[in-house]
């Protein structure tokens, strides 16, 4: 056995003969150990650089992280306080000095730009126009009636392209006045329910993480339409909203003396807008030198359009659409008893004409309508038209 080998002077080589004669191999351990060691090393090695790494980037990348989740300012939502302001008669201009929205850019505004897409629907159609006893027959066969309308909250898409001549000659004014409404105030929530949806798509992208082609076409084509020329987003919001039925209405009928008046009948404008191009009416009664012209149309909504795209773009109308945007903030019913007070600039008579405008408004009930949703179109219904 093992005991009488002598160990003194044997080195690997003799060992391994002489235990091979014994029957014993010596296995090769030691060279795998030191490959095992080699490769415990490099993983040692590898898994430390990993380390040193993380480390290294943690302070880079923990800052990006923060700057991306981190909100660009803290804002104060004062919206009771500056509706306060605002019910007590306290001046908006230093508040909209400090707004984000535009203000130098509104009277370098590009016609074609804001009216583009307008007058090149418009110029597409042709509208027919119906006496009144055919008006008064349809509406009755299609059951719009409007006490059913201030009930139900519920009108029909009914659109009528022209006003009929007869209304001048409607010797009953409360019967004038809602042949009127009844023209005027389908095409109105037709025009409110398209720059809600786009509203309801705005807000929708501004929700995304990321942007698609579409999403980015679709909001450059949007601020050239509100002229927001700065592409500031709080800008479009506050200019891409509705102009409450009730004061649409008003502004009409004053503008038009219900319907009666040269511009609505010759050229179907509804709110007494000025032109400087060549298509317009003008006024009889315009001043020597003066250029201007009243719009005029194709067909009715075209002046709708037109007219909601004025408010929310113009300069003048800067306060109005602060206060409609306080009013939002709020999630209160908008007021256009309130906003009233802020169109003074749409006419010469200044205050005088809001306040004809607000009688209008109370004296025919017209808050009735501005909670009024549209039914989807019906391509029956407009065929009949």
């Amino acid at each position: 056995m093992l005991k009488n080998i002598k160990l003194k002077s044997v080195d690997l080589k003799s060992l391994r003969k002489i235990l091979s004669k014994k029957g014993f191999l010596l296995s090769k351990k030691s060279v795998l150990k030191r490959q095992t060691s080699l490769y415990n090393l490099y993983k040692i090695s590898l898994a430390s650089l990993l380390i040193i790494t993380f480390f290294y980037i943690l302070p880079t990348s923990y800052n990006f992280v923060s700057k991306l989740l981190k909100p660009n300012k803290e804002i104060e939502n004062s919206s009771n306080q500056k509706l306060t302001l605002v019910l007590e008669g306290k001046s908006l201009d230093n508040e909209l000095n400090n707004s984000n929205e535009d203000s130098e850019i509104d009277q370098d505004l590009v016609y074609q730009e804001l009216y583009g897409e307008v007058t090149e629907e418009d110029s597409l159609e042709t509208g027919v126009r119906l006496k009144a006893s055919v008006l008064y027959q349809l509406f009755e066969d299609t059951n719009y009636k409007l006490s059913d309308v201030r009930l139900n909250k519920v009108a029909k898409p009914v659109e009528i392209g022209k006003l009929p001549y007869e209304l001048k000659e409607i010797q009953d004014v409360k019967k004038r006045k809602e042949l009127f409404i009844q023209i005027v105030l389908p095409l109105i929530l037709e025009e409110n329910k398209k720059i809600l949806l786009d509203r309801k798509k705005l807000f929708a992208i501004l929700n995304k993480n990321n942007n698609s082609k579409s999403d980015d076409l679709w909001l450059n084509k949007k601020f050239k339409q509100y002229g927001v020329l700065k592409k500031d987003i709080l800008t479009l919001k506050r200019r891409m909203d509705i102009i409450p039925a009730s004061l649409a209405i008003a502004q009409a009928a004053k503008e038009t003396g219900w319907g009666t008046s040269r511009f609505a009948l010759e050229g179907n404008a509804l709110f007494g807008q000025w032109t400087y191009t060549d298509k317009g009416i003008k006024p009889a009664a315009a001043e020597v030198g003066t250029t201007h012209k009243v719009m005029m149309f194709n067909v009715l909504k075209s002046s709708v359009r037109a007219y909601t795209r004025n408010l929310n773009t113009h300069k003048s109308y800067r306060k109005m659409r602060y206060v409609r945007a306080i009013q939002r903030d709020n999630e209160t019913k908008l007021n256009s008893l309130e906003l009233v007070d802020y169109l003074d600039n749409y006419a010469e008579t200044g205050k005088e004409y809001t306040k004809i405008l607000k009688k209008i408004i109370q004296q025919n009930n017209l808050i009735d309508f501005d909670d009024v949703k549209i039914l989807p179109d019906s391509e029956a219904a407009k065929n009949l038209i």
